[in-house]
This record gives structure tokens, C-alpha cells and sequence, in this order.
């Protein structure tokens, strides 16, 4: 017999009225929540893929949102955002675990020194209190730790932990290049020595060396430097920085200096560039692609001219004259292998780039996007190096060794639009930007690539120009036009890409915070920034030069605006991560694969 309590009522009554509560509870819960097959009615596939049909589809006002359909595409496009988001979330725990040890072995720190000046020893107590506290106890966050890794192994890594721990804790690799241009560049230029003393090379300059530089008569230099008596070293170390792949070599050469100071002054580039952790390359490695591509363009430029500058080889043979084809095509296969070799990930970021780029506005506007850009604008005769490149072996000049591509009218027509579009696709994407983002300080942006267009197409016009009347008039017009969209660019890089020229910052002149103490830095940075910048006026204003031919002066000046633009690279990017910091931008949000629509779940 059970007691009888003083309700009436047994134990086993009691339990069994507990029992019919929560067998009752959990129906009531069970009711309120769908189904497990019908948990799939209020799934929405995310449209997070930014994508041309996506743009054209936002400007209808039709929908962003997919029914889920379980198809193997749709699957992997699932695991891959999933993927993302785990890893993304396990570096948080990870940075949230390292803010915690630092902070604690800061108090540690600070309290062993009270106790030596004080002679008191009160760290104990006070350790124990931060050590019971929130932000020394860290079992929680250990806990979460261990279930996103254990989670992550079963689902995505197939149970193998070594493999998930690689995907979870990515390593920079480190790789160390010991192979040394400088024996390489030494016997070539013993090499080249002879041959320039040829009479042969005369010809080789006005016809096969604009396929390795983008402009002819190079002759007037190398003529100096013998006059000068300069080492010979100088002159095939201006033989490779005046060619096509010169320009590519000194544009590389300029970011990999840009990589080691941001790195010195702890500029978070790979995180602004979005580079998956582990991937970004180092400045070693971005100068061995660079000089690599200058070693092999060396040795084509000198083993071709070897084989044809000589006088006592009276024809020229086809092969030979493709040797500057073969290493453009080289160089384009490499970029394009889908072969996990050769540093894969960051060629296909690089050609995602470049595409977006070339498809604006159809491509949601990024920032690796629009600096991609802007790195072309700098490169305007290198683009019209590859169109010469295409000039030269269509028409067949390459068998005659001849250079005709001056005189087809398609040819001088293709040379603007070489050289506008890459400030026309900036243009493009700043528009988009304005309406996407409602800021007219990108319709201002967008002005300053607008009268950069019409300065460079009037400059152009005025070099093709030879009536001696209409040739004053595009002279004052494009003179005219280049001042002006050269004041508007050097402000807005000063104000609005460094954010400098701040008058009330505590920094005179400059901004509030610098990463670099030496303030004259950012002073010796504005006025080459400006000196650089209107060098490009001597093509409009004539200044003579004795002894450079004006189609060397191009090259010169060209390789003038490479530098400029890796000067403009650091200090836009140091403005950029201080703005992150700034706002508390220290990680990139990761779009999940669904929505979950809860309206319909509620009770009404």
C-alpha cells in the first residue's frame, strides 16, 4: 500500500499526473512544429552567387529566392557554402580563444609588476578572481571548439582528422626558391655584348623588338649607354624593363614591395583581398613568378637576336620570328592550367578578378575587383603591346620582318579602345556601385575616370594627328584635358583613397591614425604621387630630350606610372584596413546555403 499524503492522493498518482503533463507538453510541442518532411516547405535555397542573370533578375524585381531542388549541383553548391561558413566560424573561436589567453597573461604581467614595486603580494587573489571570471574560464569555448572539429571531421573530412585539421588550421607554405637569375642574367649579357655590336641589330630594333616592348627605336638609349660607357648590365636591365613583360616584371616587382611593408606595418591585405587563409602568396614568391618571367624574356630577346642580327644570315626564318609568340603563349597557358600546380589558387583569383572586371556591371562590385582595375589603368601600353602582338602575326609581318601596323586604319582605331577600356570599366562598376550603394561620392569617382577617358583618347588623337592646324588645337585641347583630369585624380587619391589632406586631424595635414611613424613618409609619398602623375603631360607638352628618342619617353614614362601606382597600392590599402579596424570590420560575413521561413509555423 502507498502512503497517503494529505491531498489524497498516492505517490504513483502523482507520478502518473506527471507523467500525462509532459506526454501532454511534448504533444503540444510536437504539434507546433512541422513535420520533418514538411520542414522542407519553408526552405529557401539562398541566391547568394553573384552572377549576370542574378543582376538582370534584381533590375526586374524578380525573385532571389530558388526552390530546393536535390540535385547533385545543388548538393555540392550546399557542402561548399557549409564548408565556408564552418571555417569562417572555427577561426572566430579560434581568435575569441587567443584574445582570451593575451588578455589574462596581460593582467598576470601587470600584477607581477604592482607586486615589485609595491612589495605586495596581492597577484594571487587577484589571478584567482580573473581566472573564475568570463574571460579566464574558457571550458565553454574549448567545448565549442572541440564539437565544430569533431563536426566538421564527420561531415565534411569523411573522418579523417589530419585531413580536417588541415582544412580547419590552413599552413602558409613555405617554399624557398634557390635558384639564382643572377647567373643567368650574367652569361646573357656576356652574350649580348657582342651582339649589339653588330650591324644587324639595327633592323632587329625597328621590327622584332616592339614584340618584346612596347614601343620602337630603343636604338638612341643603347647608343648612349655605350657613349656613357656604362656597364653593359644597365643596358639588358633596360632592355627587359622597356619590353611588354618589362612592364608586367616592375608592376610585380612594385607589389611584392607592397606585400613586405604591408606586412611590416601589419596591413590585414589578405583578409581585404579575401584570400582563403593559407593561399596568399608572399613577396618571394610573387618576385620569383616576376623574375622569372623576366629571365625568360631575356633569353628570348637575346636568343632571337642571335639568330637573326647577325648580317651573315641573309634569310629569316618563320620560327624564329615566333619565339616572342611562343613565350606570350607560354605565359597564358601557365595562368590558365587547371593543374593543382604553380600556385592554382591565386591564378584563378586573379582571372575571377580580371573577369568581374571585364564584365562590369554586370558582377556585383568588390574590392579586389575595382583595385584589379585600377592596376590596369596603369597598363595602358602594355595592353597595346598585346595588340601589336596580335597586328604583327595576322597580318603576316612577322615573315617579312616588317612593321606595317601603323598604317591600318582598324589597327589605330583598336588603339583607343585598347587604352579606354580599362578606365571604362572602372567607370562602370563606379555606377553600378552608385546605385547599389545610393553614394554620390561614386558618381564623382566615376567623373574621374570619365575625363581620364577623354584625356587619353584626345592625347592619342594628337600623336596621330600631322596637319599642322588641327594638330595646335589638339595639343591645347588634350593639354587642357589632361591638367584637369590630372588635379581631379591627385586629389581624390590624397582626400579619398589615403584619406589624407585632413585639417583638423591631430596630425596636420594627414589622418588620425598612421601606420607608418615617419609622418615625412606620407609628405615624400604625395609629392612624388604628383610629380609622377603629370610626367605623362610630356606626351601632350614636347619637352625635347636630347638623347631619348619620343617613343622612348613613352616607355619611360609608362614605367614611371607602374611605380606611382605601387606607391598608391600601400597607402590605399593602409586607408583601407584603418577604416576596417575603424568600424570593426575584422571578419568577412559568410552567406548561408538556406532561409528558414518561420511565418507560417506560428500559432495563429
Amino acid at each position: 500500500m502507498e502512503p497517503i499524503h494529505e491531498g489524497g492522493s498516492s505517490r504513483a498518482d502523482q507520478s502518473e499526473d506527471h507523467g500525462d503533463e509532459r506526454r501532454s507538453s511534448l504533444s503540444k510541442v510536437a504539434a507546433g512544429r512541422p513535420a520533418p518532411i514538411e520542414v522542407l516547405d519553408h526552405i529557401k535555397i539562398n541566391n547568394t552567387k553573384e552572377t549576370p542573370r542574378s543582376t538582370i533578375k534584381s533590375v526586374i524585381h524578380s525573385s532571389n529566392h530558388e526552390e530546393i531542388k536535390f540535385t547533385r549541383r545543388n548538393l555540392k553548391e550546399v557542402e561548399e557554402k557549409l564548408k565556408v561558413a564552418f571555417v569562417q566560424f572555427y577561426q572566430k573561436l579560434r581568435l575569441l580563444k587567443s584574445y582570451s589567453f593575451l588578455n589574462v597573461l596581460a593582467f598576470s604581467k601587470i600584477l607581477k609588476k604592482y607586486d615589485k614595486i609595491t612589495s605586495r603580494n596581492a597577484s594571487k587573489p587577484y589571478m584567482k578572481m580573473v581566472d573564475n571570471s568570463y574571460l579566464g574560464s574558457s571550458d565553454e569555448l574549448m567545448k565549442l571548439i572541440q564539437r565544430v572539429e569533431a563536426t566538421f571531421i564527420k561531415h565534411f573530412a569523411n573522418g579523417n582528422r589530419r585531413k580536417g585539421m588541415k582544412i580547419l588550421r590552413p599552413l602558409m607554405k613555405r617554399e624557398r626558391h634557390r635558384l639564382t637569375f643572377f647567373t643567368v642574367a650574367l652569361v646573357a649579357i656576356i652574350r649580348a655584348r657582342n651582339i649589339f655590336q653588330e650591324e644587324g641589330y639595327k633592323d632587329y630594333m625597328n621590327s622584332v623588338f616592339p614584340l618584346y616592348r612596347s614601343k620602337t627605336y630603343f636604338v638612341s638609349s643603347t647608343k648612349l649607354f655605350y657613349k656613357l660607357k656604362l656597364v653593359v648590365s644597365l643596358q639588358g636591365c633596360c632592355c627587359c624593363s622597356c619590353s611588354l613583360f618589362g612592364f608586367i616584371v616592375l608592376h610585380m616587382t612594385m607589389y611584392a614591395i607592397d606585400i613586405y611593408y604591408w606586412k611590416r606595418y601589419r596591413v590585414n591585405y589578405a583578409f581585404i583581398f579575401g584570400f582563403k587563409q593559407g593561399t596568399e602568396l608572399d613577396y618571394r614568391q610573387v618576385l620569383f613568378v616576376g623574375f622569372s618571367i623576366g629571365a625568360f624574356a631575356l633569353l628570348c630577346v637575346l636568343g632571337n637576336l642571335d639568330m637573326q642580327a647577325d648580317p651573315r644570315t641573309k634569310s629569316y626564318q618563320a620560327l624564329t620570328e615566333l619565339l616572342p609568340l611562343f613565350l606570350l603563349g607560354a605565359l597564358l597557358l601557365v595562368l590558365v592550367l587547371p593543374f593543382n600546380i604553380l600556385y592554382r589558387s591565386s591564378r584563378f583569383f586573379f582571372l575571377t578578378c580580371l573577369f568581374h572586371f571585364l564584365a562590369a556591371p554586370l558582377y556585383k562590385v568588390t574590392l579586389p575587383d575595382f583595385f584589379l582595375g585600377d592596376q590596369l589603368t596603369s597598363q595602358v601600353q602594355a595592353l597595346r603591346s598585346i595588340q601589336f602582338y596580335i597586328c604583327h602575326y595576322v597580318w603576316g609581318d612577322f615573315k617579312q620582318r616588317q612593321n606595317t601596323c601603323g598604317r591600318s586604319e582598324v589597327y589605330n582605331i583598336f588603339i583607343y579602345v585598347v587604352a579606354v577600356i580599362p578606365y571604362l570599366s572602372r567607370l562602370l562598376q563606379c555606377m553600378r556601385r552608385m546605385f547599389e550603394e545610393r553614394s554620390l561620392e561614386q558618381g564623382y569617382n566615376g567623373v574621374k575616370y570619365f575625363l581620364t577617358i577623354l584625356a587619353v583618347c584626345l592625347r592619342t588623337a594628337y600623336g596621330f594627328d600631322k596637319n599642322k592646324n588641327h594638330k595646335f588645337i589638339l595639343k591645347v585641347l588634350a593639354g587642357s584635358a589632361s591638367v584637369l583630369a590630372a588635379v581631379f585624380c591627385t586629389y581624390w587619391d590624397f582626400v579619398y583613397d589615403w584619406g589624407l589632406l585632413n585639417r583638423t586631424s591631430k596630425n596636420r595635414w594627414l589622418r588620425d591614425k598612421l601606420l607608418v611613424s615617419h609622418k615625412r613618409v606620407y609628405f615624400i609619398a604625395m609629392i612624388l604621387n604628383v610629380v609622377l602623375r603629370f610626367a605623362w603631360l610630356q606626351t601632350v607638352l614636347d619637352f625635347e630630350i636630347k638623347f631619348l628618342h619620343t617613343q622612348t619617353v613613352l616607355v619611360v614614362v609608362a614605367c614611371l606610372e607602374i611605380i606611382r601606382r605601387g606607391i598608391w597600392n600601400f597607402f590605399r590599402l593602409e586607408n583601407e584596413h584603418l577604416n576596417n579596424v575603424g568600424k570593426y570590420r575584422a571578419f568577412k560575413s559568410v552567406p548561408l546555403p538556406f532561409s528558414y521561413d518561420e511565418d507560417d509555423d506560428k500559432d495563429d
